[in-house]
């Protein structure tokens, strides 16, 4: 790994998730491109800011990028619900992805906090 972000099991598991959820709408009916697009770009946007925010060098931009990614984390919710309400994702699937998105959110909000902590 060349990155330190990839270091980061933050950064694994969202993009766990993303791939996951790319696997999930790729066969989405037709008229639902929306929903998918939407679904596809808040997943990726989680470990896409986790990666960027760790690039910053001040606190607050990497605040600012985890932020940014907690916010796509919880963008992720509304989407998952609607789309198992449409019976375009079983019941199932979705309250795993939704477990998986809760973890992920938990560890994205450890990132802030820490940098709440630290010094530089």
């Amino acid at each position: 790994m060349a990155f330190a972000f990839e270091k980061l099991v933050v950064y694994q598991k969202a993009v766990i998730f993303a791939d996951a959820c790319c696997s999930l709408t790729k066969d989405f009916p037709r008229g639902y491109f929306f929903l998918a697009d939407q679904l596809n770009r808040a997943a990726l946007s989680i470990a896409a800011n986790i990666a960027e925010g760790n690039g910053r060098f001040t606190k607050p931009d990497r605040r600012n990028f985890f932020t940014i990614a907690r916010g796509s984390a919880q963008e992720c919710v509304p989407l998952l619900e609607v789309a198992r309400r449409r019976g375009l994702v079983q019941d199932s699937v979705a309250l795993a992805l939704r477990e998986r998105l809760e973890v992920v959110g938990k560890m994205v909000s450890g990132l802030i906090n820490g940098l709440e902590k630290r010094d530089v």
